[in-house]
């Protein structure tokens, strides 16, 4: 400790104010325990401030725009203006009034709130660097530790984010003019994403991607969907490209050079490059070593069933302590750490963690794909819905993809993957099927209103029972 400290004491100290750490420490104070929060930049964290909440509020706006002036079909005719500095403004009071939001809720709930940097002195203690010239530093003591220090985009060798023309997704998010041409490195959600967003606002992108197509990890014919819909915006991919570094073109852009498996190199100009291949976690501000903390081979802490540590009594949860690395989970995490700390019997060990994509148009999926379930054992049993053949798809003009569930031979429901309008919020009944244990029978037989897009689940799983009505039985 150094000498003119001030040195306090917590039985819950939260490091990180993201989704994880700020409902992991309302959760601590609403079981009656003293809780202290550190966030060194902003409540939130980055879902709410450069992330989630920002991508969504463009990709929000960009709709409106596009379709308004895409609807001659339905007879409509416009064309919007669109002034990316007053989206900005605006994407800005909802992130403000979001993040503000937190903070009361964290006060509210008689959470304290420290302003710093966290780092570990040892096992109970950690020091909180202030920011700032002369802002000086204090010693929190603790009885249990919460780290939730989140994570941050992967800088590829060559392409540092200091540099003007490389953008990470915050930067491009915050920008006041649409560049004319854009490159966007990587074709996983956030560059499918911000691709579409920016192709909307009429920027010429550009994608290149190593791999063989969009959205890894993704079944062939859902990605598929996602491609096509990029590809008739007038985004173009390039792939099995690696970009291998970037120098300032004759017109004041940027030239990024990439290079396939047999060293044949191209170049592709833009105004901006956004480079967008992947997130990894945020340890080394910690000094975690100090506490013992170790992270594994990939930059992780592991945890156990209650999301605790190696080093008793300091847990970790979100996107620090591995994947799947999504805001909802990081707080479902958070909740489990909290309540393990105040005795409950907890453990996370939740049967269906939902994902979703908010790209044109969304992919959510749930559980397993046919092809995990036949790898884990089960006989599996598919169901499909088109979205052309859904009444309330047709009438929204949005009808590229569809609803198909998968399900044991015995019928008990085990996954779901959906492409197309609203996948993001459809996935949820889905999502409690496989948490419940729920039977292809129970989602049948419940009473879906019409008309929705929601029928479409239904309709899959009538699919699966060989029974639909709406579309052909296999």
């Amino acid at each position: 400790m150094v000498v003119g400290d001030v040195t306090t004491g917590t039985e819950v100290l939260v490091i990180g104010a993201g989704p994880g750490g700020y409902v992991a420490a309302i959760r601590a104070a609403q079981r009656d325990l003293d809780v202290t929060l550190v966030e060194r930049d902003a409540y939130g964290g980055v879902c709410l401030n450069r992330g989630c909440i920002p991508s969504k509020a463009y990709i929000t706006a960009t709709d409106i725009a596009h379709d308004a002036a895409t609807a001659e079909e339905m007879g409509i005719h416009a064309d919007p203006a669109v002034d990316l500095a007053g989206m900005r403004e605006w994407k800005d009071g909802v992130v403000d009034r979001l993040t503000g939001g937190v903070e009361k809720l964290c006060k509210a709930n008689g959470v304290n709130l420290i302003g710093g940097t966290a780092k570990f002195v040892d096992e109970e203690t950690v020091r909180v660097e202030h920011g700032g010239e002369g802002q000086g530093a204090e010693t929190v003591a603790f009885e249990h530790c919460i780290v939730s220090t989140g994570s941050r985009p992967i800088q590829l060798p060559g392409f540092s984010f200091a540099d003007d023309p490389v953008l990470d997704s915050a930067a491009l998010l915050s920008l006041e003019t649409v560049p004319d041409r854009l490159v966007v490195v990587g074709a996983g959600y956030i560059g499918m994403e911000l691709s579409t967003v920016f192709a909307k606002l009429g920027c010429d992108v550009t994608v290149v991607e190593m791999l063989d197509d969009v959205l890894p990890g993704y079944e062939d014919d859902v990605s598929r969907v996602v491609r096509k819909r990029a590809e008739s915006l007038g985004v173009e991919f390039n792939f099995g490209e690696g970009a291998s570094g970037w120098h300032h073109g004759a017109d004041g852009g940027v030239v990024v050079t990439t290079e396939t498996a047999d060293g044949e190199e191209s170049t592709y100009g833009a105004e901006r490059v956004l480079v967008a291949v992947g997130r990894e976690p945020v340890t080394d501000s910690l000094d975690a070593a100090e506490a013992g903390l170790e992270p594994n081979e990939d930059g992780f802490f592991e945890t156990d069933e209650r999301c605790e540590t190696d080093v008793d009594g300091i847990y970790a949860v979100g996107d620090v302590a591995g994947e799947p690395m999504l805001a909802h989970t990081a707080s479902a995490e958070g909740i489990v750490a909290a309540e393990a700390i105040a005795g409950e019997p907890v453990a996370f060990d939740a049967q269906a963690i939902p994902a979703a994509v908010f790209t044109e148009p969304e992919i959510a999926t749930v559980g397993l794909t046919a092809d995990e379930a036949a790898a884990e054992g089960y006989d599996p049993v598919t169901g499909e819905m088109p979205f052309n053949a859904s009444g309330r798809a047709l009438t929204t003009g949005e009808t590229d993809g569809f609803v198909r569930v998968v399900a044991s031979a015995d019928g008990f429901l085990l996954g779901a993957q959906i492409v197309g309008p609203d996948a993001s919020e459809l996935i949820a009944e889905p999502t409690l099927a496989v948490e419940m244990g729920a039977r292809l029978e129970d989602v049948a037989s419940t009473i879906h209103t019409h008309p929705t897009l929601s029928e479409a689940v239904m309709e899959a799983v009538e699919n699966a029972l060989g029974q639909a009505i709406h579309t052909l039985n296999r």
